[in-house]
């Protein structure tokens, strides 16, 4: 075996094999020639993956591995870790992007022939794509380095030919992302989208704190652009830099090291600057940089990082450029920093603050503020800044609702930034004079300056909600199933009653299995959370270069991490979403299994504790092992009547508790805020 072969753990065993990691330890236990471990430890070994591979398809448990499957596992088993193999696979698929040609060439022969000419052509490819930096981000592997890549970055050509080079390295990136989420604070796509279209049209961007390259690449799509970006962590200015490379012709300039420390671009003055800066950083530079001509309004106390930042990335714009900066809501209103944003009002260098919903961005549980800047080129004559506050307006399943954020958001911003005003919008927005924010707080939270909406839309409104409560309430009364009309099953034919498994029906034919979180975006998007409160599709997807697994009616939905026992079978209004991360579909044969049968048996809580696996707190569903009885059609069918009925119950119950609850919030605000009175 090669010292550089890829290792795989039993985990990735079971996903080659669509198997659970139950079969795997018995292949392990039962078949003498399984392959030992090369590597892990003694209760999570490794295996090279060539001879898993091998074994498995001389057992006939696997004819071949998908090519997208074979890659993903190559570089999750990278001998020097998968950040190696992604920086490798990146350069080599900028090479094929540019030079084809020479791809070709140098894969002709050996891999330590590869490996010993590579070096010469990435150098020239990535000279010309990144050009000369003080510290790039981007260094040309060295042949030994290479030499362990080198089965990786074959199967990576040959997933490019199939995708594409630009999907091929997003799909490895989201793998390797999703697969370490709190390894990296990432910015989700909808807030950079919306960041971008606050900032408006440049031809020179930067990014001081870049990461992945997120909002760079929502705003950077014009070949005549020039993007600058730096982070402190090597890896990730890497990253971002090969995958703007790929997105596109724009110039691309990214360097590795702290920017508020070791600016690589000091003499930069950029049209616009999207930041998602770190938060909470005591260990900034606030001594060594106490003297630095950044500081235009201000040295930031050891606890204002952001407002660092905020200094920083005014300092790198021209005369008028624009900088949107993702930042904690603390910083609008700590005392230590009142005197910097009283001067960044004054001086008109605030335009705009917007307070986002929770769960806009990590930490999720905080509703994260943007600041709209501009470096003055002018003093303003009335200084104003818009205050807008979408939390209320915009809170959905799963995450923000995008779309009612960017409406709101944009539609208050774009008449501001055109008139200086702004139509006022009880709870929601407001273009406020600087000179009534400029107390002893400058408190910049639009909620304590937006004035507040009508009560859950007035009195009107409360009584509507009322009588659907009234009706409601009688629906759920009628639907109550009656525990007269329950007959008991008589011990011993319960006890005799033939019972199968999930795994046994798939490897029947009478249903088929799949999992979710896979593919690239799509609209609408089923999630765990969506399966478990009844609710309609509401999440999203990491792009990835591959199709989405769409729901059909009739599909039953399986959540597979906490929660408690819970299936969905999918209906009309669903039909057509893709299926979440963490769930599984089933789709039974409608001339062997009801759905509904199945999904009432599938959330017995007895069979959900048979089923369930422990790691650390969290409990993971083998939904292979979940039992249900063999019974002829009509009998399911009888049952499948009993658990729809339930269900349409269950459902009526959730639409009371939220009328309810809705009911409660609009007669406490409507007393405390004085447009109703007590009798």
């Amino acid at each position: 075996m090669q010292d550089n072969a890829t290792e795989v753990t039993a985990a990735g065993i079971a996903r080659l094999a669509g198997v659970g990691r139950a079969a795997v330890s018995n292949w392990r236990r039962r078949h003498a020639d399984f392959p030992k471990p090369v590597g892990g430890t003694g209760t999570s070994p490794a295996f090279a993956l060539t001879e898993v591979e091998e074994w498995l398809r001389k057992q006939g448990k696997l004819a071949e591995v998908p090519l997208r499957e074979r890659v993903r596992q190559q570089l999750a088993g990278h001998p020097e870790g998968p950040v190696t193999g992604l920086l490798h696979a990146g350069c080599v698929l900028l090479l094929l992007h540019a030079r084809p040609t020479v791809w070709l060439e140098v894969s002709a022969g050996s891999d330590e022939r590869l490996a010993r000419l590579l070096p010469a052509h990435l150098e020239q490819v990535l000279g010309a794509r990144f050009g000369a930096l003080r510290a790039p981000a981007v260094r040309v592997p060295e042949p030994a380095a290479l030499r362990a890549s080198a089965p990786l970055l074959r199967g990576t050509v040959d997933l490019a030919a199939e995708l594409g080079a630009r999907q091929t390295f997003e799909f490895l990136l989201g793998r390797h992302l999703d697969a370490n989420p709190r390894q990296y604070t990432l910015t989700p796509a909808g807030l950079a989208d919306l960041m971008a279209e606050l900032a408006g049209p440049a031809r020179t961007l930067l990014d001081p704190a870049c990461g992945t390259g997120a909002l760079l690449r929502a705003l950077g799509r014009a070949p005549e652009q020039s993007l600058y970006g730096q982070d402190a962590a090597p890896e990730l200015a890497a990253l971002a830099a090969l995958r703007l490379a790929l997105h596109t012709r724009a110039l691309v300039r990214a360097a590795a090291g702290d920017s508020l420390r070791a600016d690589a671009h000091e003499s930069l003055r950029a049209d616009v600057v999207l930041c998602h800066p770190p938060f909470n950083e005591r260990n900034w530079g606030h001594e060594e940089l106490a003297y630095d001509p950044r500081w235009e309004y201000g040295l930031p106390a050891r606890t204002e990082s952001e407002l660092a930042w905020v200094q920083h990335a005014l300092a790198r714009l021209k005369d008028g450029g624009s900088a949107v900066l993702l930042m904690p809501p603390a910083a609008a209103s700590r005392r230590s920093g009142r005197r910097i944003r009283a001067d960044l009002l004054r001086r008109g260098a605030l335009r705009a603050v917007v307070a986002l919903p929770a769960g806009a961005a990590p930490p999720h549980g905080v509703p994260l503020h943007l600041w709209v800047l501009r470096r003055p080129d002018r003093a303003p004559a009335q200084p104003r800044v818009l205050l807008v506050d979408t939390g209320a307006a915009a809170e959905g399943r799963g995450g923000p609702d995008w779309q009612a954020v960017r409406e709101a958001v944009l539609d208050a911003w774009h008449e501001f930034d055109r008139t200086g005003g702004v139509e006022e919008r009880p709870g929601v927005s407001r273009a406020l004079p600087v000179v009534d924010l400029l107390d002893d707080d400058v408190d910049l939270a639009p909620a304590r300056h937006l004035p507040p909406p009508a009560p859950a839309g007035g009195t009107a409104r409360l009584a509507r909600v009322r009588e659907r409560l009234d009706e409601t309430l009688r629906l759920t009364a009628e639907l109550a199933p009656p525990a007269a009309e329950l007959a008991p099953l008589p011990a011993a034919d319960h006890a005799r009653r033939p019972l199968t498994t999930v795994g046994e029906l798939a490897r029947g034919g009478a249903l088929m299995l799949r999992t979710g979180g896979t593919g690239g975006p799509h609209p609408r998007v089923l999630t765990d959370h969506d399966v478990l409160s009844g609710e309609a599709p509401s999440g999203t997807l990491p792009e990835a270069g591959e199709e989405p697994v769409l729901l059909e009616a009739g599909d039953v939905v399986v959540p597979v991490l906490g929660g408690g026992p819970a299936a969905r079978v999918v209906d009309e209004a669903i039909a057509g979403a893709a299926l979440g991360r963490n769930l599984t579909l089933l789709r039974p044969d409608p001339a062997a299994l009801d759905p509904w049968f199945l999904a009432g048996f599938l959330r017995g809580s007895a069979n959900h504790r048979r089923a369930s696996s422990y790691a650390s707190t969290s409990a993971r569903l083998d939904v292979r092992r979940l039992q249900l009885p063999r019974l002829p059609l009509e009998q399911q069918r009888g049952y499948g009547r009993r658990f729809r009925e339930l269900a349409r119950f269950e459902e009526e119950l959730r639409l009371a508790g939220r009328l309810g609850a809705q009911l409660v919030r609009g007669i406490h605000d409507g007393l405390t805020e004085g447009s109703l009175v007590p009798e």
